[in-house]
């Protein structure tokens, strides 16, 4: 009678062959997270994409992450795999068809916000705040600076190119009048920044073009101009503050 095959050793949900055992450890660590996101990003998103297609896009976000993760950051494993997976559902739902215009506003929304996050957790790691009060202040200009990224992201004119995978919806008077004067200080303020930063934020806020479209035209890396981007959001939100105007 033939023997029975052995059994075979339990494998993470996205395991490859190559992959060291570090990886399969930091995949197998952050398997429930794909799911409390996938879950999240559902909220956001309705019907456009279902929680198993977002699970399905979360794993593969969670495996680069796994892969391309470096300690030398000094940013937790899981915060930084928390950013890659949502960016890749965003990118998935980005490329599934046509969206509504306030969905995708949302995704671009969540997307700036993840760019400020993730430079700020990167310059906390490497200077973390010599007390408490002075980490209260970074962490409040971080979520003030989340907060316009995520205004600018949401109310900028999203026309370039975008037509086949928008649907065009509706606000009310009240709702363009508060948009448009928010957006107008915005633009004040931002015309205000050196160059760099000025043509960065002009050309992808208002512009339409993609964050790593608007990096390249300038001649950065798409790490460099987060961190340029990061920089001139936080220093336009405190003017915003300081004029009147709160997150």
């Amino acid at each position: 009678m033939p023997e029975s095959p052995a059994p075979k050793a339990p494998t993470s949900p996205v395991k490859a062959a190559a992959d060291s055992p570090e990886v399969h450890a930091r995949v197998l660590e952050g398997i429930s997270l794909v799911t409390t996101l996938a879950r999240q990003m559902h909220q956001h998103l309705g019907a456009s994409l279902s929680i198993d297609d977002l699970e399905a896009i979360g794993r593969e976000g969670l495996l680069d992450s796994a892969r391309t993760f470096d300690r030398e950051r000094g940013i937790p494993f899981l915060r930084w795999a928390s950013l890659r997976i949502r960016g890749a559902m965003i990118d998935g739902a980005r490329s599934h068809g046509s969206l509504p215009r306030r969905v995708y506003r949302k995704l671009r929304a969540l997307e700036a916000a993840d760019r400020v996050q993730e430079v700020v957790a990167e310059e906390l790691a490497a200077t973390p705040p010599n007390d408490p009060e002075a980490a209260d202040e970074k962490l409040g200009e971080a979520l003030s600076g989340m907060a316009l990224a995520m205004a600018a992201a949401f109310l900028s004119p999203q026309t370039h190119g975008l037509d086949e995978i928008i649907h065009p919806d509706t606000e009310s008077p009240e709702e363009e009048f508060a948009h448009a004067e928010l957006m107008n200080r915005v633009r004040d303020a931002i015309s205000k920044r050196p160059e760099n930063e000025r043509t960065l934020l002009e050309r992808h806020y208002f512009d339409g073009i993609t964050f790593e479209q608007a990096a390249q035209e300038i001649g950065l890396s798409k790490s460099w101009a987060s961190r340029l981007h990061a920089r001139a959001i936080e220093a336009i939100s405190r003017e915003l503050k300081r004029t009147g105007i709160k997150d």
